[in-house]
């Protein structure tokens, strides 16, 4: 799971370096100190624990619905990505305190937000709700097995979020 991570983290900089080759050398340099700063990270600091575990597919299932939410916000009402990506997680986040001791509840915001990174994406990026929806469900199956990777290190929904978008493009291309 850490190199699929570390794979697509790298080809997303990569991609962005090839596109701005021939602009702004300035931007290739701190590509390529940030691509060496995080093969040092990955290789000296633990970032993970050694045990495996997996987010129970009960939480997981949230994770396309807060996609749909989001992509339905941001496309079809044409709120805009970050207006519907904060009416999402904002609504998410009262999710736990309609039970304050269900564990349940306390587990669905982290999920529904997860899905609402996937909702962002552009209409370019995804073409309709279905394709948002088989996204979803992919970073849904990230989430759930790096359940112990990047413990405390921030940023990891999206990067879960761009997995799924990442590997969804990457299969409807082979495929459709």
């Amino acid at each position: 799971m850490i190199i699929t991570v570390l794979f697509i983290k790298m080809t997303l900089l990569t991609l962005i370096i090839r596109s701005h080759l021939d602009s702004n050398l300035t931007f290739v340099f701190t590509a390529v100190i940030i691509i060496l700063i995080m093969a040092f990270g990955y290789k000296h600091i633990d970032l993970h624990h050694e045990d495996i575990a997996y987010e129970r597919p009960a939480y997981v299932l949230w994770v396309p619905i807060g996609a749909v939410l989001c992509y339905f916000f941001n496309v079809n009402l044409g709120l805009g990505s970050i207006l519907a990506l904060g009416i999402v997680g904002t609504t998410a986040s009262f999710l736990p305190s309609i039970n304050k001791e269900s564990q349940y509840l306390k587990q669905i915001p982290v999920s529904i937000y997860c899905g609402a990174f996937v909702g962002m994406s552009s209409v370019d990026t995804s073409p309709s709700i279905l394709f948002v929806f088989a996204a979803g469900c992919v970073a849904g199956l990230l989430l759930m097995v790096t359940k112990n990777l990047y413990l405390g290190v921030g940023g990891k929904l999206g990067t879960i979020a761009f997995g799924g978008v990442i590997l969804s493009s990457l299969m409807y291309w082979l495929f459709i």
